[in-house]
């Protein structure tokens, strides 16, 4: 086995290292981890493809992109939180996002026409939304939801339909989820974009747009064997809440 071999072997098992240990404390800080659990799982697609290119700089590229997700998918924890010995945290979404964003960001930049360098491109998006720099942010969301790769697009325009929520701009972010409910793909199936679609209306205090659109998924969203799918299973729940237990918030 040459040393390059070795090396890329060994940055794998960094990696794998790194996400079993957020996986672990994430089974105890479900509410913390969830935002990050895409990421994770895109992430190691990205960098399994990267390797299988024989490409030197396409190999670079997964290299950077492997060292950047480390930091990103490193787990939140306030001081008096308990997590695995060992385990790397951050105070803060926003602590964690400005320590990647730069490493994404260069990756972007300077890898931009492989697998790697546009997913960092999508990352890049990411992280800056979640340091608040919406200009930023927009602008490589946009690069993304360009991308000639489907599924990365979908994943790009569900990410700025977000930031067009989180600053006011529904109708925009409207159209982005009615588009990706039209396109299917597989990072972001129909049902998942008709559901944030339905939450949307919800936020907005349109509850019968909401119970059409749920209404549709329960009766229509089946897997191959006819049982409800994911999508009709959240839309059941969504018509049908639990009751509140008495006595907890």
């Amino acid at each position: 086995m040459d040393n390059r071999t070795k090396r890329q072997l060994k940055q794998q098992d960094q990696f794998v290292s790194t996400t079993e240990k957020g996986i672990e404390w994430a089974k105890h800080n479900p509410r913390s981890a969830a935002y990050v659990g895409i990421a994770v799982v895109v992430a190691i697609g990205i960098i399994v493809g990267g390797y299988s290119f024989y490409s030197h700089r396409s190999s670079v590229a997964a290299d950077a992109f492997g060292s950047a997700m480390q930091t990103y998918v490193t787990p939140i924890a306030s001081p008096d939180q308990q997590v695995p010995p060992g385990t790397k945290t951050f105070a803060s979404v926003s602590d964690r996002a400005k320590a990647a964003n730069p490493a994404f960001v260069a990756i972007a930049q300077k890898y931009g026409l492989t697998p790697a360098g546009r997913m960092a491109e999508y990352f890049a998006g990411l992280t800056y939304m979640e340091e608040d720099q919406t200009a930023s942010a927009e602008t490589a969301l946009k690069q993304t939801a360009g991308s000639w790769d489907g599924n990365l697009a979908a994943l790009g325009k569900q990410a700025l339909a977000h930031l067009y929520q989180q600053t006011g701009r529904d109708s925009q972010a409207i159209e982005l989820y009615n588009d990706l409910a039209k396109k299917n793909t597989t990072s972001v199936p129909a049902g998942l974009a008709k559901i944030e679609l339905a939450e949307l209306y919800q936020s907005e205090g349109k509850p019968e747009e909401a119970k059409k659109i749920y209404a549709e998924l329960k009766d229509k969203d089946k897997d191959v064997e006819g049982k409800p799918g994911t999508a009709a299973e959240i839309a059941t729940e969504k018509l049908n809440p639990a009751p509140a237990t008495p006595g907890l918030q």
